[in-house]
């Protein structure tokens, strides 16, 4: 194939590759957030407690998860066939990607719930709130970072299944590096579809990270300070070795506990009686100096006049 015959059939072949990815993006988050949300509600000590309900998801959930694609997406064929009519083509593998897609999606919505602070939860049980307020105030909110970071998973293992969908006859990036590339020998073909793939993941996980740490910045579990494309400075020796210096916050919350002028927690009382008990056992060197001036001379309090017994005259 000619690089005039190839530059259209990779113009296409993109196109069919977003198609699919982004449809089945889609289902798979219309059906694994809640899906994923349920499970957390219906487990142990969650807001809609159902172990029946919880284990039955779970099992469905896993049995999607355990499936190869390249076995689901031939045994979804006359699913396929039934629901879009078709079981080649891009439309018939967004069948196959979706259900695919979807409980894998389920277990990392799961996972990014489960690690919103459970404080949080009881504070808006306290303050009246329900179930739908938990998840739509707290769970989601706070998680949000977590399923970006999610989702952006989700959207480059869809990719890579879009690619294995061309096996099949789904079309994409996938069929037309197999049935053009592959079976025709033209590995200048197959290299630059491999090459474009790479390129389509890598803006892919860079568009997600950027968007990670912007609501990471909002909710406040990412310093505003970070940059998004510089990597944290790794420790010295001298660093790991060096003394940590108190905070400002930490060192005036000392100050004034100390001075008795801001009540002390238990820990703060402790600390600051210790401090005042060393101080007072080791005097500094002004102290010892000003003990020593007052100190009284040792002939002071005797009258000038009184002699003393070396200076009395000797008699005989």
């Amino acid at each position: 194939m000619t690089w005039s015959e190839m530059w259209p059939a990779l113009n296409d072949a993109s196109l069919d590759t977003l198609f699919m990815v982004w449809w089945s993006t889609v289902y798979a988050v219309l059906g694994g957030l809640p899906l994923g949300v349920l499970l957390v509600l219906t487990d142990r000590g969650g807001q809609l407690q159902n172990v029946v309900v919880n284990k039955t998801v779970g099992a469905i959930v896993n049995i999607g998860r355990s499936l190869p694609f390249i076995i689901l997406i031939v045994a979804l064929i006359p699913f396929s066939r039934f629901v879009v009519g078709t079981s080649i083509g891009p439309t018939a593998a967004v069948v196959a990607l979706a259900i695919g897609a979807i409980p894998f999606f389920a277990r990392l919505v799961e996972t990014a719930i489960r690690e919103v602070d459970g404080g949080l939860v009881e504070a808006v049980q306290s303050m009246g709130g329900g179930t739908w307020t938990i998840v739509f105030k707290v769970l989601l909110p706070q998680a949000l970072p977590s399923l970006i970071a999610g989702l952006t998973t989700t959207v480059i293992t869809l990719i890579s299944y879009s690619a294995m969908a061309g096996a099949v006859g789904g079309g994409g990036l996938g069929n037309l590096a197999i049935v053009n590339g592959y079976q025709r020998s033209d590995d200048r073909l197959m290299l630059v579809t491999v090459i474009l793939l790479v390129v389509v993941v890598t803006i892919v996980q860079f568009i997600g990270d950027v968007v990670v740490r912007v609501i990471g910045r909002r909710n406040g579990t990412i310093p505003a300070g970070a940059s998004w494309l510089r990597l944290p400075r790794p420790r010295r020796a001298a660093d790991a070795t060096a003394p940590k210096a108190a905070t400002p916050d930490v060192a005036d919350r000392a100050a004034l506990v100390t001075a008795g002028t801001a009540p002390a927690t238990a820990a703060e009382a402790t600390t600051a009686a210790d401090a005042t008990s060393t101080a007072d056992e080791s005097p500094g060197p002004q102290a010892a100096l000003t003990k020593a001036e007052a100190a009284p001379a040792p002939d002071a309090g005797r009258p000038d006049d009184e002699p003393t017994a070396s200076a009395q005259p000797r008699t005989g």
